[in-house]
């Protein structure tokens, strides 16, 4: 069910290490400047995953710059919860803090329950695999929610 692109767009997950990083590049390279994205987890304890920067690198999404900041930083980034239009959580854990933050806001969440890959698959190209997996998650979803890209995917 295609919708209409929101304005702003923040997804979220446990570290914005992953899954988060992954959807906002993927967002990013698919819409461009149609729509403001931005990614958080509920903790920043982790860098970004290199395997995540990796198998987004093989569609085009440039990740190495990301920097991992959670829901509590995010202000302190000049974001403001209740300025965007939908929440997307990738993660249960996600899902509760979001929807614990914005019970003030009219503000939409939705779950989009995607393969947590780390840890998952032994040795190099079984993990890729695995994250190639949640990438691809990630952009069925986004197809499925948005529509096509207004951006050519070269």
């Amino acid at each position: 069910m295609t919708q209409q692109l929101p304005q702003s767009v923040l997804f979220c997950c446990d570290h914005n290490a992953v899954r988060s990083p992954m959807a906002e590049g993927l967002m990013k390279k698919f819409f461009g400047m149609d729509v403001y994205v931005q990614s958080v987890g509920v903790k920043n304890d982790l860098e970004i995953n290199g395997f995540s920067i990796a198998v987004c690198q093989e569609v085009g999404v440039e990740l190495s710059r990301h920097r991992s900041r959670s829901f509590d930083e995010m202000e302190d980034w000049g974001d403001d919860l209740s300025s965007f239009d939908l929440v997307i959580a990738l993660s249960p854990a996600s899902q509760r803090r979001a929807l614990e933050l914005t019970r003030y806001f009219h503000l939409d969440v939705e779950y989009w329950p995607v393969l947590d890959p780390t840890g998952l698959g032994e040795g190099r190209e079984a993990t890729l695999a695995q994250f190639r997996a949640a990438r691809d998650q990630i952009v069925t979803r986004l197809r499925e929610r948005f529509g096509p890209p207004t951006q050519s995917l070269a």
